[in-house]
């Protein structure tokens, strides 16, 4: 893709996953790539594999330190660390967390973006969403609520700034194949293990996004249906989705479903 070669690249939470196959199709499209995660060992290991920069730590403040590394500029910025932790009787540290990882490191990183892609007149923000931040999902409250407000983030940067030229992305997959939908428990196997894709391929339906300049990326197309009926007739979606809580409580024996 033309748009991405020599593009200077920020994947967040790079170090395996999602975050990994976006790094190393960005690299595969002729991108330099810094390769962001807390776990610096798995950074190292996904930058030399596609010779781009490790640049470790916590995605919230890693705007300065992957700009040097890139030599002064970022053009493209993927905020994809995220965390999965909390389910029904989540405590205020793990909502408190959740709020901090997939929400705030997308406002922070835009606020520290926004100057310089302005000033240019260019700049494209990915932010790894879920189809939670459309819909919802069952026994994952903080994740549920959390994924809405990047949504929502995402939404309100494209709408403020894309007459400035700045282009926003919002992915919202249903399952995809990583240690966070594995340690999603029953609900991860009940909700998002029977349609879910590997990493590659929500990366080949990012790369076609940016190539058609879409907002909202939908790598499971079914996705938009649900969110359609969703919006239509809210009764019966929160109905249908009540008697998905039913069998994950019948399934776990526990109210509310087990921990995510």
């Amino acid at each position: 893709m033309e748009t991405l070669r020599d593009a200077r690249v920020v994947v967040t939470g790079a170090g395996g996953g999602i975050g990994a196959a976006l790094a190393r199709r960005f690299a595969a499209e002729g991108a330099r790539v810094v390769v962001n995660d807390l776990n610096a060992g798995a950074a190292q290991a996904v930058a030399d594999e596609i010779g781009g920069i490790a640049v470790p730590g916590d995605a919230s403040d890693v705007v300065g330190k992957a700009r040097d590394a890139l030599g002064g500029t970022i053009d493209v910025f993927c905020a994809n660390a995220g965390v999965g932790t909390g389910g029904p009787d989540a405590t205020d540290e793990e909502w408190e967390r959740s709020w901090d990882v997939n929400v705030m490191s997308h406002v922070r990183a835009a606020r520290e973006l926004l100057p310089e892609w302005l000033e240019r007149g260019s700049g494209r923000f990915v932010a790894t969403v879920s189809a939670a931040g459309l819909l919802t999902m069952v026994g994952a409250a903080p994740y549920s609520v959390t994924k809405h407000g990047a949504y929502a983030y995402a939404e309100w940067l494209s709408l403020t700034y894309r007459h400035r030229g700045i282009r926003v992305h919002a992915v919202c997959p249903q399952g995809v194949r990583t240690d966070m939908m594995r340690a999603a428990g029953t609900a991860g196997e009940l909700v998002l293990a029977p349609t879910a894709i590997e990493p590659e391929e929500l990366a080949d339906a990012v790369m076609a996004g940016i190539a058609a300049e879409q907002f909202l990326i939908l790598p499971h197309p079914e996705v938009a249906g649900y969110y359609a009926a969703r919006a239509a007739e809210p009764e019966r979606w929160i109905d249908g989705m009540n008697r998905l809580q039913q069998k994950l409580e019948h399934l776990t024996g526990s109210e509310g479903g087990d921990r995510t």
